[in-house]
């Protein structure tokens, strides 16, 4: 008894209960498909569709029972054929269920009767993952407990429809991408990849997503080595890879990756930035001095002949990876005025090409005018705009919380525009959403920010990032908001569409507005102030350091960034000088490249390198904090001074050694000692820094003096003021906003 082809089977009774379905009316259906079998009982189409009826119905049993009886009495060979047969009836519906009908409960499930009938059909798993998405049950765990994996790695995912394989792992990706059984299902995904380069560009966001906005590192490194499989030399693979590494401490792999980028790049912007990986591998992990000067090298000729020919037509990444190219020139020397000069050039040109790439945006932005334009009076209050990739967990995100709270919102509204934070719930940065009226959790779009704070209508947008994210760059040169400034978190960018960045009397030399392209706004005191830190208990005792109570503990505190050999030399130059003292070194690189890099300075001293200890980091920025508690004295790093560090410092009544010089990064610490009201310590050249050290060691009772003003300090000093800082913004706001005004 075989079945009739299904494509000849046009009975009245089934056209009739067709319509009967597509109306939704199942029970008048399934009587016309029993008078079917009825008249035609070996036609076994009418079985399938009466059954398929009955589910519909929701009477899964009566279901089941039909399709039984359909196969009664038949040979194994005309089973199997009665069962592709079914299972195509059950298929045609649920594709029409999910794409013409929408009803993705249903098509779910019809696929999992399908997978009763033949649980390992690859395919059937797949829409089965797919409808889960969509119907927003997905967990994860189905690709394994379906078996999708499995298969996916046994010859019988030879069958597979790979169109529709890589459309859910894409869906996938979007739905969870941090669960484990994503990466699993991507490597399984890898043999069956027609079109590698199709593949890589969904990837690529992917892995910036889950590393810049889930903040898991490793994985992004994981899923990119899978990418770089199946193309080893993909250019924007290895940029990221460079990065990942770097970012989970492999120094080596993310200098070679670098390296392997650079030889094969060939414009020269993408060169740049090619080199510039080189430098972050290097500066990172610490001690590569030589190396980090040779590459410093060529990022000034690469800049040099950029300036040269400027390009007009970049494409929008490869602009937006110029703003930060000149980033760790300060690092290596206090040349306020020709760094400041390069960095603005180079922003000049990077601006240019991303409003080239948004054209239309930038125009929309332009013409924009402010309701209080419109019609001459102020109808609300100030719309001021935060953004920044740093509220959270971060040095900006420590220092800015005061400005938050003490926030008058009477007279100003507050946004925050949180970059790279859509994956993630960090406390510190849910407090930050819990302090404004509205936020927006963004990826790492720099176009997606400007849009929102465009539609915001923010009358005056604070970035807090300079060129520490691109990303914000990019929004920042798009000029979403009619007044914007620069704050906080790194020097000014240099970026023309920025008109402000905000200082204080010492931060930067009376002379820098010669070198800035930005209007320096200085407020009365200081452009930092917090009304204090937390401080956990310490863990960190002397008897651990086999170092006895009497000696004299020098701290240097810093990332691998900021350790410059030549105040390295004269750190170890002051315990040298200072009997029975010791140098203990704490930061965030290699830990071998950074003792071999302190051991070679001690030896070439005539220091012993048993006078230097080097720490691990602190499970917490509290614990961080109490631990500092066990130095005599903190030295300061230059060209380039610690900053949060130097608060924490301050707060913790500790001396500081600072060498003050004209730049930005080389003030941090000398504006924040003087608003904390001490002076001693700081130090205008080498000999005065290492005096300094000498002296503070030496000096018990010195020691203790500054100690006392410093604790005195906490009641009286503008560092230590959030509110009064937070009303010397405002009034900033208001005259910057003023000013606009009186243009307009």
């Amino acid at each position: 008894m075989i079945s009739k082809d299904l494509s000849v089977v046009t009975s009245d009774e089934h056209n009739q209960a067709h319509q009967c379905m597509l109306k939704g009316n199942y029970i008048q259906a399934a009587t016309l498909y029993e008078l079917a079998i009825e008249t035609e009982p070996d036609t076994k189409y009418y079985y399938w569709h009466l059954g398929l009826m009955f589910l519909l119905q929701g009477q899964e049993a009566e279901a089941q029972t039909t399709w039984l009886l359909g196969m009664t009495e038949g040979e194994p060979e005309e089973i199997d054929l009665w069962t592709e047969e079914l299972i195509q009836v059950l298929q045609t519906e649920a594709e029409r269920r999910r794409l013409e009908v929408g009803d993705h409960k249903t098509a779910w499930a019809i696929r999992h009767h399908i997978r009763e009938i033949k649980p390992r059909d690859i395919n059937n798993l797949l829409h089965l993952i797919g409808l889960s998405i969509l119907l927003k049950t997905y967990t994860g765990e189905e690709l394994t407990d379906l078996g999708l994996l499995e298969l996916l790695k046994s010859e019988e995912g030879n069958g597979v429809d790979s169109e529709l394989l890589l459309q859910v792992w894409k869906d996938v990706l979007d739905r969870d991408p941090l669960h484990p059984s994503t990466f699993e299902f991507t490597e399984a995904c890898l043999a069956y990849v027609k079109e590698p380069l199709a593949f890589v560009d969904t990837l690529i966001p992917f892995v910036y997503h889950i590393s810049y906005s889930g903040k898991d590192f490793p994985l992004a490194a994981r899923f990119t080595e899978l990418g770089l499989r199946l193309i080893p030399e993909h250019l924007e693979l290895l940029r990221a890879i460079s990065c990942f590494y770097q970012d989970i401490c492999e120094f080596s792999k993310g200098i070679e990756a670098a390296k392997l980028c650079y030889f094969l790049m060939e414009s020269i912007s993408d060169k740049i930035y090619a080199n510039l990986l080189i430098m972050r591998g290097l500066m990172s992990a610490g001690g590569y001095w030589n190396e980090v000067c040779s590459a410093l090298e060529v990022q000034k000729s690469l800049l040099a002949t950029l300036l040269a020919t400027p390009p007009t037509s970049l494409d929008s990444s490869a602009a937006i990876r110029l703003f930060n190219s000149t980033f760790f020139f300060p690092y290596f020397e206090d040349r306020a005025d020709k760094n400041g000069q390069i960095r603005s050039q180079v922003s000049q040109i990077a601006q240019l090409n991303v409003e080239n790439c948004n054209k239309e945006r930038v125009e929309r932005y332009r013409q924009r005018q402010s309701p209080i334009l419109k019609t001459g009076v102020p109808t609300r209050r100030l719309k001021i705009g935060y953004l920044s990739y740093c509220l959270r967990g971060h040095s900006v995100g420590w220092l800015a919380r005061w400005l938050f709270q003490y926030h008058d919102r009477e007279h100003f509204e507050i946004n925050a525009y949180l970059m790279g934070s859509e994956l993630t719930e960090n406390p510190l940065q849910e407090w930050y959403i819990s302090q404004v009226s509205k936020a927006h959790k963004l990826g790492l779009s720099g176009a997606e920010a400007a849009d929102k704070i465009y539609e915001d209508e923010i009358d005056i947008l604070i970035d807090l990032d300079s060129i520490t994210l691109t990303a914000t760059c990019e929004t920042m040169a798009m000029k979403p908001a009619p007044v914007q400034a620069t704050w906080l978190g790194w020097d000014a960018s240099g970026i023309p569409a920025i008109d402000y960045f905000i200082a204080d009397p010492y931060v930067v030399p009376d002379s820098a507005q010669e070198y800035y392209t930005e209007k320096i706004w200085r407020l009365p005191q200081t452009y930092i102030a917090v009304d204090g830190f937390e401080v956990a208990v310490p863990t960190l005792r002397r008897d651990q350091l086999d170092i006895s109570s009497d000696a004299v503990i020098y701290l240097s505190a810093q990332r691998g960034y900021k350790y410059n050999p030549n105040t390295a030399r004269l750190q170890i130059q002051i315990i040298k000088a200072v009997p029975n003292s010791y140098l203990l070194i704490k930061g965030l690189a290699d830990q071998e490249s950074l003792k071999n890099f302190f051991i070679q300075i001690a030896e070439s001293e005539g220091v012993n390198a048993d006078r230097l200890r080097f720490l691990p980091l602190a499970p917490s920025e509290a614990l961080h904090r109490a631990n500092l508690g066990i130095a005599d004295v903190v030295l300061d790093t230059y060209p380039y001074n610690g900053a949060t560090t130097t608060m924490e410092t301050l707060w913790m009544c500790i001396p500081l050694v600072t060498r003050v010089g004209q730049q930005f990064a080389s003030r941090n610490s000398y504006t924040m000692m003087m608003n904390a009201g001490i002076s001693e310590g700081i130090a205008w050249t080498d000999e005065e820094y290492v005096e300094w050290g000498i002296r503070l060691g030496k000096d018990s009772g010195l020691r203790q003096q500054i100690c006392w003003k410093l604790r005195q300090s906490r009641q009286t000093a503008p560092l230590w003021n959030g509110k009064q800082f937070t009303r010397e913004m405002e009034k900033a706001y208001e005259q910057m906003w003023q000013i606009y005004l009186d243009k307009h």
